[in-house]
C-alpha cells in the first residue's frame, strides 16, 4: 500500500533546518463505492494523530507517557470496513445532532419534524446515516508549525429528516504540544437544529488496556443533566452530594457502583455536564484527567456549553485495532456539546440555526505528561 508523504519543508522558512511537522496519506478502503483515505499529522517530537476522511474519523492518537513511551490512546480500528461494520462512534463527528433528541421529535417555529428513532425510543447521533458515515471532502495544509487537516461535508435538505441545505467545515490542527485542537463551521438556507462533536474513546494507559477506573476526572460544573430511563434529560440539578461531583479529581470508579439511580440507568456514567461558562463561545477549561501508571493527562478545553461524560459502559469486547480486545469500561469519552435533547426543552441551550448565521465550535484535546 502506498503512501504518499507531503512535501513540508518548502512550507517553512528558508532558513528552517528542519521540518517541524510532516503529513502523509494512504488509501483506506471503500465506502458506498467512494474511496477513503487515512491522513497521519505529526510534529517535531514524532507524537501523531491519524484521521479518516470517513466520518471525520479520529483513529489514533500517539503521544509518549513519563518515560517517553510512545503510545496510542485512542479506540479504533484497522479498517474503513471495520467502522463501517461494528464502530460504536469511535472517534467520528457525529451530527446533525449528536446525543439524543426524544422520540425523534422537534419543533422550529410552530413546524413539526420526525427524525429516525435509531435509538429506541429517541433519536441518536444524527440518525441512520449520520456525518460519522458520510465521506468527506478533505484538504492538507498548515498552520504555522501545526499541521492542518480541513474536511467539508454538505447536508441536504431533508437528510436524515432535518431541514436545510447545511454546508459544514471542520478542521483538525495537530500542534506541537500535542494537542489536538477542532474547529467547526456550518450554515444552512432554512432554519434547522444542530449539534456536533468528537467521539474519540481515550483510555490515556494506552488502547487495549484493561479499564478507565483507575484514571481520575475533574469537570469544571456544578451541575449536571440527569436522565429518564431512556436517558433523555429531566432537568437541570447540582452535582453536590452525588457520584457526579467531579468538581475535584475523583478516580472515576470511586462511585460507579453505587446505588443511584441515575448510575443504573446507564450502568455507569453517560451523562451531559453543564460547565461553568463566564463568557458564551469563550474557549474554557471543561476537563481533566489523570493515568497514575503511564503518567499521562489529558485537558480538553471547548466553547460549548456542556460535555457529555461517557464512561464505556456498553463497550462488550469488540476486537480493535491489532486485535487488542476492548472491554467494558475500557475507555472514556468527553464530549463537547450543546445539551441533549435541546430542541424540545426550552431552558436548555438553543441548538437552532439560522440561515445568516453561522455554527462556530473550538474543541482542544490537549495531551501531556505530569511532572
Amino acid at each position: 500500500m502506498t503512501t504518499k508523504l507531503f512535501a513540508i519543508s518548502a512550507l517553512l522558512p528558508l532558513s528552517a533546518h528542519a521540518a517541524k511537522f510532516a503529513i502523509s496519506a494512504r488509501p483506506f478502503g471503500e465506502v458506498d463505492n467512494t474511496k477513503t483515505e487515512l491522513y497521519t499529522l505529526s510534529n517535531e517530537s514524532g507524537a501523531k494523530v491519524s484521521i479518516t476522511n470517513y466520518g471525520g474519523t479520529v483513529t489514533s492518537i500517539v503521544v509518549p507517557d513519563k518515560e517517553g513511551k510512545m503510545g496510542d490512546v485512542v479506540l479504533g480500528f484497522d479498517t474503513v470496513a471495520e467502522y463501517v461494520e461494528k464502530s460504536p462512534y469511535f472517534g467520528c463527528i457525529t451530527g446533525r445532532y449528536a446525543n439524543r433528541i426524544a422520540k425523534g421529535k422537534f419543533s422550529i417555529d410552530g413546524k413539526e419534524y420526525t427524525v429516525a428513532t435509531n435509538n429506541d425510543p429517541n433519536h441518536l447521533h444524527g440518525g441512520l446515516k449520520g456525518f460519522d458515515k458520510r465521506v468527506w471532502k478533505a484538504n492538507l495544509g498548515n498552520d504555522g508549525d501545526n499541521p492542518t487537516l480541513t474536511l467539508t461535508y454538505t447536508s441536504p435538505d431533508g437528510e436524515e429528516g432535518y431541514p436545510g441545505t447545511l454546508k459544514n467545515t471542520v478542521t483538525y490542527t495537530w500542534t506541537q504540544d500535542n494537542s489536538l485542537r477542532i474547529d467547526y463551521r456550518s450554515t444552512t438556507d432554512k432554519p434547522t437544529v444542530l449539534n456536533l462533536t468528537n467521539h474519540s474513546y481515550f483510555n490515556l494507559a494506552g488502547e487495549g488496556s484493561k479499564t478507565v477506573l483507575d484514571h481520575s476526572l475533574q469537570v469544571n460544573a456544578k451541575h449536571y443533566t440527569p436522565i429518564d430511563s431512556t436517558s433523555i434529560p429531566t432537568g437541570i440539578s447540582p452535582v453536590s452530594g452525588t457520584p457526579f461531583d467531579f468538581s475535584k479529581s475523583t478516580r472515576i470508579g470511586e462511585r460507579i457502583d453505587q446505588e443511584d439511580d441515575q448510575l443504573k440507568n446507564g450502568k455507569g456514567y453517560d451523562h451531559n455536564f453543564v460547565l461553568k461558562k463566564e463568557d458564551d463561545g469563550k474557549l474554557m477549561t471543561a476537563a481533566m484527567v489523570t493515568e497514575p501508571t503511564s503518567g499521562r493527562f489529558l485537558i480538553v478545553k471547548t466553547t460549548e456549553p456542556g460535555i457529555q461524560f461517557y464512561s464505556g459502559n456498553f463497550l462488550d469486547g469488540p476486537a480493535g485495532k491489532g486485535g487488542k480486545i476492548y472491554p467494558h469500561r475500557s475507555a472514556m469519552c468527553l464530549e463537547a456539546q450543546t445539551f441533549p435533547d435541546s430542541p424540545n426543552q426550552k431552558e436548555f441551550p438553543s441548538a437552532v440555526l439560522r440561515p445568516g448565521e453561522a455554527y462556530t465550535q473550538t474543541t482542544i484535546y490537549q495531551l501531556g505528561v505530569s511532572n
